[in-house]
């Protein structure tokens, strides 16, 4: 398992989103500490929890610390899968988000996908 400290850099959630794509592409164990530490309010915003769980949908990835204002999350993702897929999100600011997590991933995935936000 690979283990990401969240703090690194701006502390912001780039680090989070980014880490969450490589893993669900590389098929690789992620553990994150310190979610948004740099930050007013640190942890899981709804935005930020919304990434999580598209990322854990496309390639059915069991999740620990799934929650809002969390600061630590582990992330075990399975086989990525191709297909419809429809993600709700809070904001239009979180839609490009959301698909900046996924997109990465089911760019390999075993066949084509569609992309509902």
């Amino acid at each position: 398992m690979v283990t990401i400290d969240g703090s690194y850099g701006e502390g912001g959630g780039q680090v989070l989103r980014t880490s969450l794509s490589m893993s669900a592409l590389l098929g690789c164990e992620l553990r994150l500490e310190n979610i948004r530490a740099g930050r007013a309010k640190p942890g899981l915003a709804p935005q930020h929890l919304a990434s999580v769980r598209a990322a854990a949908t496309v390639c059915s990835a069991t999740v620990r610390g799934d929650e809002i204002g969390s600061q630590e999350l582990e992330f075990r993702p399975g086989v990525v899968r191709g297909g419809h897929w429809k993600f709700a999100v809070g904001t239009a600011g979180a839609a490009t988000l959301v698909l900046q997590t996924v997109l990465p991933a089911l760019l390999f995935a075993d066949e084509p996908s569609h992309v509902d936000i």
